[in-house]
């Protein structure tokens, strides 16, 4: 507890009208949300490349924002960080009465319910208002495959799904088709239109096997730049531009072979 007062006391100095620093006094809301996105992403390359020491770090800099977002809160007279923690604690102890009320539930698809159930009855409480749609509580800033994800989850718990996987298949099979058939016309509108239904249902149909979307698509990007990276040092002095298509295509298969191996 010692450090995380220190850590509010700090902030508060930073932010000090008179002795604080420019940077930090010049900052809101709005301004920060953007350090606050690649401080959270940080955390998630931490874990990824399982860097425990760098994780303990990226954890430091994403509590240096909430504590950066309290304190601007506090100063406008809104709430301050020990409301911040009061809140998160009394919605984890609402959320999970099965640990601290003795509730029972049997399956982990009613624990699922129930937490779904809850967030929309505190989004209700909120704002005094019944939910318009299935759909509501989905945050219009998250990345796109997350946000299609939730999307798709919700709509599920409202019973608009696909009864199994294989008609999900046949979903991206269609949108392809579709895709190509807009791109035979030369029809740039069409071909936006339909490469971002493409990724839709290829977002279903991940959520369909089990595979969350943007930690596979991270994997798949991370798996790339190590392949070209390699590829490059392969080379040397060489620019890919100085290749042959072939010679670029046998460095790729080498680079799958050998990075495998080192797995």
């Amino acid at each position: 507890m010692r450090h995380t007062r220190r850590l509010i006391e700090i902030m508060a100095q930073l932010r000090h009208p008179e002795q604080g620093c420019p940077w930090d006094l010049r900052q809101d809301f709005a301004s920060l949300v953007p350090y606050t996105l690649e401080e959270a992403y940080e955390v998630a390359d931490a874990v990824e490349r399982r860097d425990f020491g760098d994780l303990r770090a990226e954890l430091g800099d994403l509590l240096l924002q909430v504590a950066f977002h309290s304190r601007i809160a506090e100063e406008s007279g809104l709430f301050d960080f020990e409301a911040v923690a009061a809140g998160i604690c009394d919605k984890l102890i609402r959320r999970h009465p099965h640990v601290f009320d003795g509730r029972v539930f049997e399956t982990d698809a009613d624990r699922q319910r129930y937490w779904e159930e809850s967030k929309i009855d505190e989004q209700a409480e909120k704002s005094g208002l019944a939910p318009d749609s299935a759909l509501d509580g989905v945050a219009s800033s998250l990345p796109a495959l997350m946000q299609a994800d939730k999307i798709q989850k919700k709509a599920a718990r409202a019973t608009f799904d696909w009864p199994d996987t294989q008609p999900v298949f046949a979903k991206v099979e269609e949108e392809l088709m579709e895709l190509r058939t807009a791109f035979e016309a030369d029809d740039q509108a069409a071909i936006e239109d339909e490469v971002g239904d493409l990724l839709f249902a290829v977002v279903n149909l991940a959520r369909h096997l089990e595979v969350d979307a943007e930690t596979a698509l991270r994997a798949s990007n991370r798996k790339f730049a190590d392949r070209f990276r390699y590829m490059e040092r392969r080379l040397g002095s060489r620019s890919m531009a100085q290749c042959e298509p072939e010679m670029l295509d046998t460095l790729w298969g080498e680079a799958k072979r050998v990075l495998a191996s080192r797995r």
